[in-house]
């Protein structure tokens, strides 16, 4: 075999080597690369203003009518349930039928769902969370930077929650702020409580209460 003959067959032998290799990094790059497990995504507290972040506390906060709560019983997924509270304060749960939730709090409704399901099943370990507080609410509407209705997961004074609705819109009255409470009408002078706190007239910083509206004059 001549020179020139040897040379174009190691050429040869060369390029069928870099051609299998390029095939098979190429090969490697397609594949499908294994799927990640995710996370389960946590539920949201949720309302008529949409989630704001606030934790609902299972020891204080009382549970009403229209709230939607999740009942999740440790290993028995055909009892954890997701349920509104009814008009009559109840919800429906496998094995115990209608439950009394209205006017207890998550911890406590807990402990009586897990009382009730120990007739049952062996030391059942029961979690309650509140998803959407939608029976205690209040409404901001006119000059604020973001009207609507909030749900009202703790106390909340008028002074906070015309700060977590934004704030006032430009040219918006910021001294005489209105609380329509039924028949009863409530004023805040917002910036006069920001210079005399509670000292001046009508800067009393009230809690406010479910079904109260705040009227901020544009």
């Amino acid at each position: 075999m001549t020179t020139a003959t040897k040379f174009f067959a190691s050429l040869g032998l060369l390029s069928l080597s870099c051609a299998t290799v390029w095939g098979q990094a190429r090969a490697a790059n397609n594949a499908v690369a294994p799927s990640v497990p995710q996370a389960a995504e946590q539920p949201k507290l949720t309302g008529a203003a949409g989630d704001l972040g606030q934790p609902v506390n299972p020891k204080t906060y009382v549970i009403g009518v229209e709230d939607v709560i999740h009942v999740s019983v440790w290993h028995e997924p055909d009892i954890t349930a997701t349920e509104q509270v009814r008009s009559d304060g109840m919800i429906t749960l496998a094995l115990l039928r209608d439950v009394q939730a209205a006017g207890l709090t998550p911890e406590r409704l807990g402990k009586q769902i897990a009382d009730g399901l120990s007739e049952h099943l062996t030391r059942p370990e029961v979690t309650v969370s509140v998803l959407a507080v939608n029976s205690k609410k209040y409404t901001i509407t006119g000059g604020i930077g973001r009207p609507g209705s909030f749900p009202m997961v703790t106390t909340i004074t008028i002074f906070e929650a015309l700060n977590q609705a934004g704030g006032f819109q430009p040219f918006a009255n910021q001294t005489d702020v209105t609380v329509i409470r039924g028949t009863e009408r409530l004023h805040f002078n917002y910036k006069d409580y920001l210079k005399k706190g509670d000292k001046g007239k009508n800067t009393k910083n009230f809690e406010l209460q479910p079904g109260d509206t705040i009227y901020v004059k544009p």
